[in-house]
């Protein structure tokens, strides 16, 4: 779609050079140029902007109520774990380093 609104653009802006004066070839540009373009990918971008739109709702819906759910939840969970197993402690896990100590070298 966009290199058909290129294409469409470059011809405009051939014909706005062929013009005799700098304000006409101003006016050709962007009234047969821009403006029909910009137009014309408003006019088809409408249904991607909808579906975006949509989508954002969508996620911000079901993010915003949730969240507070499965925040007590796992909270009741986890003092329910730590009641069940009363001398446990927890286990602290580091991460394994991205290289070898030794740089890779071996």
């Amino acid at each position: 779609m966009y290199i058909v609104a290129i294409g469409w653009l470059y011809v405009a802006l051939m014909m706005a050079i062929t013009e005799h004066t700098v304000v006409a070839a101003i006016a050709t540009f962007l009234l047969y140029g821009v403006g029909p373009v910009a137009l014309l990918l408003y006019i088809l971008g409408t249904p991607g902007r909808r579906k975006r739109r949509r989508a954002a709702e969508q996620a911000a819906e079901r993010g915003a109520e949730p969240a507070a759910e499965r925040g007590a939840e796992s909270a009741a969970k986890r003092t329910a774990e730590e009641a069940a197993i009363p001398g446990a402690q927890r286990a602290v896990v580091k991460p394994a380093p991205a290289t070898p100590p030794d740089g890779g070298a071996s």
